[in-house]
């Protein structure tokens, strides 16, 4: 299956997750799919944000494009995903951004503050393997093939 955005360019997709276990799996549940979608990973907050503002070692925009999604962990080092969402909202380059929480909390604060601050969904992350990636084909299935983007540009 080849996802194109609206550009005809393959879909880019950052994935902020700091555990590698989680980073593998995405990634299995994306080549699975064998969707044609650029996958980059940043391990903390504030490398999410120098990715998406093209800062540092991110600041060449060609080799690292503005993503068409992000997929956030909430729990990482350095900024928290709630921190990085709400930059991003506060952000007038970023906040069309569709964000996806993806995490192991379930707590009802987490997703209260997530909505709040524009997250675009939450999904709990499984514990056990087999569900987490089938959770990461779902999403592949929503966000892939029934949504449509804005242009990230």
């Amino acid at each position: 299956m080849s996802f194109m955005n609206r550009t005809g360019r393959p879909a880019v997709v950052l994935l902020a997750e700091d555990n590698e276990p989680d980073q593998r799996t995405v990634q299995r549940g994306f080549s699975k799919a064998k969707l044609n979608i650029r996958l980059f990973i940043v391990e903390d907050g504030e490398e999410c944000l120098d990715f998406l503002r093209h800062e540092g070692k991110y600041a060449d925009a060609e080799a690292y494009p503005r993503p068409d999604l992000l997929l956030l962990d909430i729990n990482m080092p350095k900024m928290d995903g709630r921190q990085v969402l709400r930059h991003i909202r506060d952000d007038e380059k970023l906040r069309r951004l569709p964000v996806v929480i993806l995490t192991t909390s379930d707590q009802e604060r987490d997703v209260v503050a997530s909505y709040e601050n524009g997250a675009n969904a939450y999904i709990t992350k499984p514990v056990e393997p087999g569900r987490f990636m089938e959770t990461v084909r779902r999403l592949e299935e929503f966000w892939f093939e029934l949504v449509v983007l804005p242009q990230s540009h």
